[in-house]
C-alpha cells in the first residue's frame, strides 16, 4: 500500500485529505509543522509527500531541501502561494509538482496517480549512456561518476532525463516532454522544463553553463547529444 505523508497546518485540509486518500486505499500519515513532517518522514518513510509551503515553524521550501538531503521520494506542493517565484523556488529545491490552493480533491488525486504511475512504469532495455564524466543506466535507474560516486536523481528528474536519452540526437518538443512527464494539462508550464533541465545540468554536465549533452533548442524543445 502506498504511504502518503500530508503536511499542512490547516486541520480541515488534513482531515479532508486523510479521509479521501484512505478511501482510495492509501496509507496516510499527517503532520501540521515542518519539524513534525521531517520527523515523520524519517521514522516512517513515505512513498509520496503532499506539502504545504506556509507552515508555522519552517518554510515548506526548507522542508523540501531537508527531505532531498536523504530521499528522492516524490513531493507534491499544495500551496496558496500562486506566484511564479514561489513555484520556481519549490521546484528548484526538489519538488516534483505544484498545486495551487484552492484546489479540487479530484485534481490532487489525479496528480498523485500520475506520479505513482511514473514510479511503477517499466523501462525498456537500453544500453548505458554517457553524459560528461557520468554513466547513466536507465535499466536500474543509476548514475555514476567515473570515480564510482553515485548521483541521486528525483523521480521527475529521471523522467525528464529518460525521455531525452531514449531519443539520442533527436529534438523532443516542449509539448511532448510536458505531456509525457506531467500530463496534458501542463502543456503551458514551460518553466517546469527550464528548472529541471537546469537541475540535471548542474548534476551531470561538466560545465552546466555551457552544456554539451543536454541541449536547449530555443522555442522548440530539448535534445540529448551523445
Amino acid at each position: 500500500m502506498t504511504r502518503i505523508l500530508v503536511v499542512d497546518d490547516e486541520p480541515q485540509i488534513l482531515r479532508a485529505l486523510r479521509i479521501n486518500l484512505r478511501a482510495r486505499r492509501y496509507d496516510v500519515d499527517v503532520a501540521a509543522t515542518g519539524a513534525a513532517a521531517l520527523k515523520a518522514a524519517a521514522g516512517h518513510p513515505p512513498d509520496l509527500v503532499v506539502l504545504d509551503l506556509g507552515l508555522p515553524d519552517i518554510d515548506g521550501v526548507e522542508v523540501i531541501r531537508g527531505l532531498r538531503g536523504w530521499t528522492s521520494v516524490p513531493i507534491i506542493v499544495l500551496s496558496g502561494r500562486a506566484g511564479s517565484e514561489d513555484k520556481v523556488a519549490a521546484l528548484d529545491a526538489g519538488a516534483d509538482d505544484y498545486v495551487t490552493k484552492p484546489f479540487g480533491v479530484e485534481e490532487l488525486l489525479a496528480r498523485i496517480r500520475a506520479v505513482t504511475r511514473r514510479l511503477g512504469a517499466p523501462s525498456e532495455a537500453v544500453p548505458a549512456l554517457r553524459i560528461g564524466q557520468h554513466t547513466v543506466d536507465l535499466a536500474d535507474h543509476s548514475v555514476r561518476r567515473d570515480d564510482g560516486t553515485e548521483v541521486k536523481l528525483t523521480p521527475i528528474q529521471w523522467s525528464v532525463l529518460e525521455k531525452l536519452l531514449r531519443h539520442p540526437g533527436k529534438l523532443v518538443s516542449q509539448r511532448q516532454l510536458l505531456q509525457d512527464v506531467w500530463g496534458p494539462e501542463y502543456q503551458n508550464e514551460t518553466n517546469y522544463l527550464r528548472q529541471y533541465l537546469a537541475q540535471l545540468r548542474r548534476k551531470l554536465e561538466d560545465d552546466p553553463a555551457r552544456p554539451r549533452h543536454l541541449i536547449t533548442e530555443p522555442g522548440m524543445g530539448y535534445r540529448y547529444r551523445p
